[in-house]
């Protein structure tokens, strides 16, 4: 009974890696680069401990084959975080139509104090931002 079962799992299991699914809509990722920055959308300055608040980003990109891919969100110190957005581009036959995408961090501090964001806008310049916590 048990070299029954054995024998009933791996036939299904090998019908199982056989069965594969076409997908016209695959599209492969060409690079992954920084975006800046446009704009930050914060909804409260001064916000409590152990809270959630999304801060809202805006970036434009070039065409329609770009989208947001992810951030780097890195503490400079316990109190100051820098923000660099990432974009990834497809391959493929794309407008080239600019459009502009949000994306959010949701921020939830341990500690009291005063938070000072630096979010990347392009070369050496960053828009700085900053919530209290109470």
């Amino acid at each position: 009974m048990k070299n029954l079962l054995n024998i009933g799992l791996s036939v299904l299991f090998s019908g199982l890696v056989f069965i594969s699914c076409e997908d016209d809509d695959y599209q492969t990722v060409q690079s992954i680069g920084k975006i800046k920055i446009d704009s930050v959308k914060i909804m409260q300055d001064t916000m409590d401990v152990n809270s959630i608040q999304s801060i809202k980003t805006y970036s434009t990109y070039l065409s329609e084959c770009e989208g947001f891919y992810g951030y780097d969100y890195i503490p400079s110190s316990s109190l100051e975080r820098s923000v660099t957005a990432y974009k990834y581009s497809i391959e493929g036959q794309c407008v080239q139509k600019a459009h502009v995408g949000t994306s959010q961090i949701n921020f939830s501090p341990r500690q009291k104090g005063s938070y000072t964001f630096k979010f990347w806008n392009g070369g050496n310049n960053w828009i700085t931002k900053t919530i209290v916590v109470e």
